[in-house]
């Protein structure tokens, strides 16, 4: 059994507290910490699940599940704050920051993974081996994706800000839809890529026949629960944002709730893995954990929940806010120019922890 386990399941005790404080206390500041913490071993659960569900599919198959369930804590927790933003009076201040806190996730989960994670990556495997390696193509076909995906935050910003008023605010929206549906379509142009055409371009030596330690009837039970469970907390967690956010609660910037705090705490056991991993010279398992959940937040995660947005007639669109836009640009492109070479030491990742330290202290201040 992974060590990880017991470690991580003491965290489970966050759930009763969670809802003790949400519905006995009616103390919504520690409701919000409580239900981050019980989020950390619901989402390490679920991709437990996974990983077991995966070892009795294809390899491709599997590859799949394992990036789409590794991003589905904030997926559900981007899901319930549209709909919350749905139910709200158009306009007012609920709407609002919820359609700014799933921006914010959004970035927060790139900007998390791309920074953080691979950051600790190559420290923790460099202070173990002088240089690592993984594959080039990876970083090519993810960085392309990527720099797609940039465009398509930086273009709706320019619009705005060139044509402005209503007219610009539908402008962009209308974009943001065309923009997304696009977005989608090369999402699995890149999966019949990686997995169906181009399948030995991606082959790695670090994939190991395990064997399952559970039967795919317990593996699919725990991954049904697991959700069941995140998505209580999560919905706990949007409710209780809001006080949080507040002056009256812990007065915590929305900002930073929704770029530093959510994506932390939501991927936290799938960060912890691609570390691990790592440290023992699995360098291409642990780029893509990062780097390839970086990509699906990117062009699979974010344009979905536009579209679910537009469907729900949430106005949420690809203008993010210029600090949320310039931070992610500027992580991609240092990680496109420290991982071109295939090649990682561990000055690269203290490079990367800097460039997110500066960036999450921004977040902070920011009004």
């Amino acid at each position: 059994m992974d060590p990880r386990d017991t470690k991580l399941n003491i965290l489970l005790l966050a759930l009763p507290a969670t809802c003790y404080f949400a519905y006995v206390a009616h103390d919504e500041s520690m409701a919000f910490i409580f239900s981050l913490l019980a989020i950390m071993p619901l989402a390490f659960l679920m991709g437990r699940a996974t990983e077991e569900i995966a070892l009795y599919t294809s390899e491709s198959l599997g590859g799949l599940l394992n990036a789409t369930f590794g991003n589905a804590a904030e997926m559900i927790i981007a899901l319930l704050a549209i709909y919350t933003a749905s139910q709200a009076v158009s306009g007012s201040d609920t709407e609002t920051l919820m359609v700014g806190l799933v921006q914010a996730s959004l970035i927060g989960s790139i900007l998390g993974n791309l920074l953080l994670v691979m950051g600790l990556a190559f420290l923790w495997g460099g202070i173990n081996y002088s240089e690592q390696k993984f594959s080039e193509t990876q970083v090519s076909s993810n960085g392309s994706l990527m720099m797609l995906a940039m465009i398509v935050l930086i273009i709706p910003t320019v619009f705005n800000s060139t044509v402005g008023g209503t007219e610009g605010e539908e402008g962009v929206m209308q974009l943001s839809h065309v923009a997304a549906i696009v977005l989608l379509l090369l999402y699995g142009l890149f999966l019949y890529f990686q997995f169906k055409s181009h399948v030995d371009l991606f082959a790695t030596e670090t994939h190991d026949h395990e064997a399952p330690e559970m039967s795919k009837r317990d593996a699919i039970i725990l991954l049904v629960v697991a959700t069941i469970l995140v998505s209580w907390m999560a919905e706990i967690l949007v409710h209780s944002v809001e006080y949080a956010a507040s002056d009256e609660g812990l007065g915590l910037p929305h900002l930073f709730i929704g770029v530093i705090l959510l994506p932390l705490f939501g991927n936290a056991a799938e960060h912890f893995t691609a570390v691990v991993v790592a440290g023992k010279d699995k360098m291409d398992l642990s780029f893509a954990i990062s780097m390839g959940s970086s990509t699906q937040i990117a062009v699979f995660v974010a344009p979905m929940m536009i579209l679910v947005a537009w469907a729900l007639n949430v106005p949420l669109t690809f203008e993010f806010g210029m600090l949320e836009t310039v931070a992610a640009f500027l992580s991609v492109l240092i990680v496109n120019v420290i991982a071109s070479d295939g090649k990682s030491n561990w000055l690269e990742g203290a490079l990367l922890l800097g460039t997110y330290a500066v960036l999450g202290a921004a977040f902070l201040f920011h009004p």
